[in-house]
């Protein structure tokens, strides 16, 4: 596989790494309190420590290893600030070369186009450097935010799974948002 770099217009997506300590723990804490229940908002300092971020670290390499998920880090070409986070989850190989795609930006950067410019970052990653056909985004029903961010992305609503996830002590319904390589330009080969 190619080198994990993803550059947009204003972004930098990579994996994190050790040198990314301070700018991983300055990033929560600028963070705002809870906007809504699908954002974590600042989380304890306590969770912040170097131990914590080298196990981060190497949960993330086994997973690449592995071939099943990457997280990249969304960085701010600019300044370097850590403002989220983007991934290619659940990776299948096999027959359907595919993944479920994850977006997360920092809620103080929301409203600014930083998520759509990530994602879509992504999505071309997936289908040019991963070689996957296809990109899911399964996204809670009543989470307004994403579903208006997987549209403008280009993503297809194909309909409702019953209880997929689990998330927040609960099995909850997703709407699923899709598209295949071709969608994007991209023919795939094997």
């Amino acid at each position: 596989m190619a080198k994990l770099l993803k550059k947009t217009k204003r972004l930098i997506l990579r994996p994190l790494e050790t040198k990314d300590f301070e700018v991983w723990r300055t990033a929560n804490s600028k963070k705002l309190p809870s906007q809504n229940k699908w954002d974590d908002g600042r989380l304890p300092e306590k969770d912040f420590t170097k131990a914590k971020f080298k196990a981060l670290l190497k949960e993330q390499s086994d997973h690449r290893k592995a071939d099943q998920y990457y997280r990249l880090g969304v960085f701010n070409k600019k300044t370097g600030a850590l403002m989220g986070t983007v991934s290619a989850m659940n990776v299948v190989r096999g027959v359907t070369h595919s993944c479920y795609l994850g977006y997360f930006i920092n809620n103080n950067y929301w409203g600014q186009g930083y998520g759509k410019e990530a994602a879509l970052g992504m999505i071309h990653f997936c289908f040019k450097e991963m070689k996957l056909h296809r990109v899911e985004a399964g996204v809670e029903p009543t989470n307004r935010r994403s579903i208006m961010l997987a549209k403008s992305l280009g993503l297809r609503k194909e309909g409702l799974k019953k209880r997929m996830i689990f998330l927040r002590g609960a099995w909850l319904d997703c709407t699923m948002y899709s598209a295949t390589c071709e969608e994007f330009g991209y023919k795939w080969k094997t």
